[in-house]
Order: C-alpha cells, then sequence, then structure tokens
C-alpha cells in the first residue's frame, strides 16, 4: 500500500507539473485594451510617413553631400535618425497595444533642390504637413474615446512644435545670408555640431 501510494503521489505531482509547464508555454495577454482597427489602420499609415520623412531627409543630406556642405549633410542625417526612432517609437506602441505594424511602400523623394534655402523651405512645409498629420491621429483618438492613444500622441504633438520652428529657424538665417558665401559657410559649420538625441521610451 505505502509504494502504491508513493507512486501515484509521484504521479499527481509529474500531471500538475505538466499542466503548470503547458500553462507557461502559453502566450501571455497583455493587460491592456487592444487598438480599434480604424485607429491601427491611422497609426500604421503614420509610421509610412516617419519613413518617407526619413527618406526625404536623406535625400537633402546627399543633395548638400553633392555641394560640398558637410555640415547640412550632418544636419540632415541627424533628422534620418530622429524620424526614424519616431517611426519606431510608434512601431512599438502598436505591438503594446496588441495590433501589428504593417510596413506599407515608400513613395520616392524628391532629389533636386534650387538651393540650400529651397531645401530647407521644404522641410518646413513638410513637417508643418506631419503636424497635420499628428493633429488627425489626436482628433480621430478623442472621437474613439482611445484616452491611451490620446496620451501617447501628445508627445509627437510636442515633438511637432520643435520641429517646426527648427527647420523656420534655418530658413530665416539663410534668408538672411542671401548670397553670401561667407555667411553660408558659418551656418554650414554651425549645422554640422548637431548631434542625435534618442527619444524616451513609451511611459518615460
Amino acid at each position: 500500500m505505502k509504494a502504491g501510494g508513493r507512486s501515484t503521489g509521484r504521479q499527481g505531482r509529474g500531471m500538475r507539473a505538466g499542466r503548470q509547464a503547458r500553462r507557461s508555454a502559453l502566450p501571455v495577454k497583455r493587460n491592456t485594451q487592444m487598438l480599434k482597427k480604424k485607429m491601427l489602420d491611422a497609426l500604421n499609415k503614420q509610421i509610412n510617413e516617419e519613413l518617407f520623412s526619413a527618406y526625404l531627409y536623406l535625400a537633402m543630406a546627399a543633395y548638400f553631400e553633392s555641394i560640398s556642405l558637410n555640415g547640412f549633410a550632418s544636419w540632415m542625417k541627424v533628422q534620418v535618425q530622429e524620424e526614424v526612432s519616431h517611426a519606431m517609437k510608434i512601431y512599438d506602441y502598436v505591438f503594446e497595444r496588441g495590433g501589428k505594424a504593417e510596413m506599407q511602400a515608400i513613395k520616392k523623394p524628391a532629389l533636386e533642390w534650387k538651393s540650400p534655402l529651397n531645401v530647407f523651405q521644404e522641410a518646413y512645409k513638410h513637417e508643418c504637413h506631419i503636424s497635420g498629420c499628428f493633429n488627425k491621429l489626436v482628433d480621430l483618438a478623442i472621437e474613439s474615446g482611445d484616452h491611451p492613444t490620446n496620451n501617447f500622441l501628445q508627445w509627437f504633438v510636442a515633438e511637432q512644435v520643435e520641429e517646426e520652428a527648427s527647420a523656420d529657424d534655418v530658413v530665416q538665417k539663410l534668408k538672411l545670408v542671401g548670397n553670401d558665401g561667407g555667411g553660408l559657410f558659418m551656418i554650414d559649420q554651425e549645422m554640422g555640431t548637431r548631434v542625435f538625441t534618442p527619444p524616451a521610451a513609451s511611459g518615460e
């Protein structure tokens, strides 16, 4: 009887251990409300907008490299890093909310510009467009009652104020120097000092 009892006990413990192992192998459900399809589609579209922005600024960097304005080119390369980090911030958020990020085709950017001033006028115009995109996302989040996404997007809304101001600041400086080569050289030197600072992770 004792031997049989010990055997039954071992079998019972083995079965319980097996059930626990199977439970631990199951995917962990996130304790969060999943994104609605309309919001998910809009966020995926914004990932594409951010990646296009990176592509556009890389094209602008190539333009500056081609005319030996390496400081301007360096500034644009930092901008590329910023835009990719913005795309990844949204990408991570989509998965945090139980969605799936879906990559879309990125359109071809312009390759040539009339002047450095023209480049930054277009950069400023583009940043205004991106600001409008985020404003629409906020509107959609509010309409959908998606308070977590509304809260998440506020970082980008504030960031866009800085992005627009940064591009416009360069536009105004380039207007001031006009065709003065010496002035352009000084701005180029200043632009080369910019460094990339990664954005804070979601929730920080």
